[in-house]
């Protein structure tokens, strides 16, 4: 008699070797794909729909301004009037702060001291007292302050629209140069005009 069990015994490990690979294929093709590598999101994003400025507090440096995220917001003194003179290098270290809105504000914040001037691209950067908005790309989280005065010339803004720790710049001091001045020259006219009152009274 011919041993028919010997094909048999052969064909069962092919089976099974069949099975197996069918499986794992089966397992590959449902396993879930591999979550999405998130970037860290910790720097801020200066393009909003509407920009948001809030007001906070450091223990040193006071109140100052801060976007939606938290993020502080710098001044730079080598900015114009309603006019960045910050571009190229300057722009990717110092995102503006741009809006394509109206500013949302938040407490604390003048709103008669919001406005914004256009970029040598079309966007909007929003201006405080007059003077551009930036982010600090070195500032990690919300509250730091690591921009401030960098190279003496980037400050963090208080509520009234100053650069806090700023020497006074040329224009405003001019102002208020100007203005005090005229102060004086009006108490000087006063008390000459008291003054010969007095005269008069002695006579």
């Amino acid at each position: 008699m011919k041993n028919t069990n010997s094909g048999k015994n052969f064909k069962r490990p092919a089976l099974w070797f069949s099975v197996l690979v069918v499986l794992a294929l089966a397992a590959c093709q449902s396993a879930p794909a591999p979550a999405a590598v998130m970037e860290d999101t910790s720097a801020p994003t200066a393009v909003a729909a509407e920009a948001m400025l809030n007001v906070a507090e450091d223990p040193t440096l006071g109140k100052f301004l801060v976007g939606s995220n938290g993020m502080t917001l710098y001044m730079f003194t080598k900015d114009e009037a309603n006019k960045s003179n910050c571009a190229g290098d300057c722009l990717a270290n110092w995102p503006p702060l741009l809006t394509l809105g109206k500013p949302v504000l938040g407490d604390g914040v003048d709103a008669a001291l919001v406005g914004s001037s256009a970029m040598p691209d079309g966007t909007m950067i929003v201006t405080y007292n007059g003077m551009p908005l930036y982010y600090w790309v070195n500032d990690k989280a919300a509250g730091d302050v690591t921009g401030q005065n960098v190279g003496g010339v980037w400050f963090v803004v208080s509520p009234d629209g100053k650069a806090v720790g700023a020497p006074m710049m040329d224009d405003n001091a001019n102002e208020n140069a100007n203005s005090n001045s005229n102060m004086n020259d009006n108490s000087n006219d006063n008390s000459n005009f008291n003054g010969d009152d007095d005269d008069d009274d002695d006579d």
